[in-house]
């Protein structure tokens, strides 16, 4: 299981947002491009970064400091928020992202989101955010009818690089993830997942260290120094 690290971007600076709710923020720092690096220096080969300007308002706003964290790590970075074009997706993975994470227009608009599934195999991530087991979409501001279960059946078969399945009510509190829901998504879908939200004690990285997941995004717990990410990474096995 690999351990992402994550980079929550608003106006620029690294923050958390609890439970998604973007008047209940937690900032972290100034300079997102040495928090990348210190997460490589610290072991990590993965980065998740969310630009939540984009999110909330469809189209990103911290692009500038994206690209700039991707010229100066190694770090094989998944870039979400915001990303509704053909042109902004090609222009990310031409810059150097590994991944792009694509939610809300994957939710309203299908045919297109397969369209570009099967023109970038392997380098792109649907992600599914779910409240109460529906998705959520819009910066987690809108709840629809169809069900992350409902969803995976949709993209089974897809060329996806992976799903990013996060139980919105567990995001930034520090809770533990929901390991029922991501069991339960990773053992009816052939597309890997990638869990995140609620990670806040090692036990949490034990528990779902087992599941047949690809992986999980390590947020806050990191910032507020609950553990190291190198100890994540030695239980987590990602050397």
């Amino acid at each position: 299981m690999i351990i992402l690290p994550a980079i929550d971007l608003r106006d620029g600076k690294c923050v958390r947002l609890l439970q998604g709710d973007y008047d209940r923020q937690i900032n972290y720092g100034d300079n997102p491009a040495a928090q990348a690096m210190a997460f490589q220096q610290q072991g990590a080969k993965w980065l998740h970064v969310v630009d939540l300007d984009g999110a909330l308002h469809g189209k990103m706003h911290n692009r500038d400091v994206i690209e700039t964290i991707v010229k100066t790590t190694d770090l094989k970075v998944e870039v979400g928020g915001g990303i509704r074009q053909d042109d902004v997706v090609a222009d990310l993975l031409n810059a150097g992202v590994t991944q792009v994470v694509i939610g809300t227009r994957a939710m309203e608009d299908l045919d297109w989101f397969k369209q570009l599934v099967l023109r970038h195999p392997g380098q792109i991530v649907l992600g599914l955010d779910a409240r109460d087991g529906r998705i959520a979409t819009r910066g987690w501001t809108e709840t629809g009818k169809m069900t992350v279960a409902e969803m995976a059946i949709i993209v089974n078969d897809w060329p996806l690089a992976a799903i990013v399945y996060t139980d919105i009510a567990c995001d930034g509190m520090l809770t533990g993830p929901n390991i029922e829901s991501t069991r339960t998504l990773a053992e009816s879908c052939s597309v890997p997942v990638i869990a995140s939200g609620g990670v806040g004690k090692l036990q949490d990285i034990i528990d779902l260290a087992p599941l047949p997941i690809k992986g999980t995004i390590v947020g806050r717990a990191l910032y507020e120094k609950k553990f190291t990410l190198k100890q994540a990474l030695d239980i987590a096995g990602d050397q």
